[in-house]
């Protein structure tokens, strides 16, 4: 097993209203891993959280979070309209770069023997190589793969898998009740030998709003526009969208600007890569850090046309160089800056490939 992948993790949290918890629970995962997106969402009373790190900081970085969500977060008193089973209610792992899902598999495994023996929280195991899923968990079909019967009595259960990257994508549907709504969730499903790679639930929000809820599993098959598009041919309106959490660029429409995950993977390699030239002091490291500062905030606003896409794999893979020279490069910033060069790279289409030959040529011995 490769001690040294770099993964995603992005755990929900069963807490979208009190913004010091919220805070903690941020504040807990950064201590070892990089938080890439803080999304909280007062109607689902959830907040979804991006981490990325390498696989053995990843790991703490998570059991802190989750030790923070069992301190913090009663679900007996929580009341809101996602569905949910825990305080820290899902946390998925997903295989960054050149890690692989069955790595990622591994360290869901190791991830929740640690929240049941450092914090004695049952453990649900779902996803890939697994024999459940989470509507089979929230349906009362499994049983706690480590710990139970009994649940934790305030923290409850954790859902802990690994997965590729999906999206998830929320769009209200004005004018439709929610008898119609779910009706159009259930055939757009691919359970229901609907849409390929949709998972679909309907939620009713406070002043009446219907919100069509979804996971989009197979993103390089059905992105986000092939979903609109399908409801636009339908005749549904459609009406405010909403990404939750982050976007691979290659599944990127317009609601995902300023949210994708390649820009913030370079974003936070580069915040991280500044922290450390102003720890080693001296001027050319101080004026380095002020570079560095400007290139993050420039990739985490990322927008999503080719143009934006092409720049952007363009500075992530020029700050590998600038920060080996500054003398602050490790493993983990160099595979964090990588895949998020390459990601960038892999959206860019073949007319643009054609139009910028020479930058992508440039681009791709960079990155050989």
């Amino acid at each position: 097993m490769n001690r040294e992948g770099l993964f995603e993790s992005v755990p929900n949290f069963s807490e979208g209203q009190r913004p010091d918890v919220i805070a903690a629970l941020a504040s807990a995962a950064a201590g070892a891993s990089h938080v890439l997106d803080v999304d909280p969402d007062p109607d689902h009373h959830r907040v979804v959280v991006s981490l990325a790190a390498l696989r053995e900081r990843l790991l703490d970085g998570v059991v802190a979070a989750v030790g923070t969500a069992v301190e913090r977060i009663d679900v007996q008193t929580h009341a809101g309209v996602h569905p949910r089973v825990g305080a820290a209610d899902v946390v998925p792992f997903v295989p960054l770069g050149q890690s692989t899902l069955d790595g990622a598999r591994e360290l869901a495994h190791e991830a929740g023997e640690r929240i049941w023996s450092e914090l004695n929280v049952p453990v649900y195991f779902y996803g890939y190589g697994e024999n459940r899923s989470l509507a089979d968990i929230r349906a009362g079909r499994a049983k706690p793969d480590l710990g139970g019967p009994t649940l934790h009595p305030t923290a409850g259960a954790v859902c802990v898998g690994a997965r590729l990257t999906l999206v998830a994508f929320n769009v209200l549907v004005p004018g439709m009740d929610a008898s119609a709504a779910r009706a159009l969730a259930r055939s757009l499903r691919e359970s229901r030998s609907g849409m390929r790679g949709v998972q679909a639930l309907v939620f009713e929000l406070p002043g009446g709003r219907v919100q069509l809820s979804m996971n989009l599993f197979r993103v390089d098959e059905t992105p986000p526009a092939a979903v609109v598009g399908e409801l636009v041919r339908r005749g549904v309106v459609v009406g405010e969208q909403q990404l939750v959490g982050l976007c691979p660029a290659m599944a990127a429409n317009s609601v995902a600007a300023g949210r994708l995950l390649e820009g913030r993977l370079a974003e936070s390699a580069a915040r991280a890569g500044a922290l450390r030239c102003r720890e080693k002091g001296g001027e050319e490291h101080v004026a380095l850090a002020g570079r560095l500062d400007r290139e993050a905030a420039g990739l985490a606003a990322l927008g999503v046309d080719q143009g934006e896409l092409l720049a952007g794999a363009e500075r992530a893979a020029a700050l590998l160089p600038v920060l080996r020279v500054g003398g602050v490069l490790d493993a983990e910033l160099e595979a964090m800056l990588d895949a998020a060069a390459r990601g960038l790279r892999a959206a860019i289409s073949p007319t643009t490939q054609a139009a910028y030959a020479a930058r992508i040529n440039v681009l791709d011995a960079r990155l050989a």
